[in-house]
């Protein structure tokens, strides 16, 4: 056949249950991970942001 890959056609892939169950699972885990992530403030320690309440000083200036 010519322009054959070998690879397994896309609609034989997404009809499969084997497919649906590995999404089922690793889909909602990245969306917990990176909800953990976040809110643990990981995030603002890996990549060095300040967190919300860091950006503006917290004492009014006394002038």
């Amino acid at each position: 056949m010519a322009g054959d890959t070998g690879e397994r056609p896309f609609g034989d892939i997404i009809t499969s249950v084997r497919y649906w169950v590995i999404h089922s699972i690793t889909i909602p885990a990245l969306f917990v991970a990176g909800w953990l992530f976040v809110s643990t403030g990981l995030a603002y320690d890996a990549f060095g942001t300040p967190r919300p309440d860091e950006y503006f000083p917290t004492q009014e200036r006394q002038e």
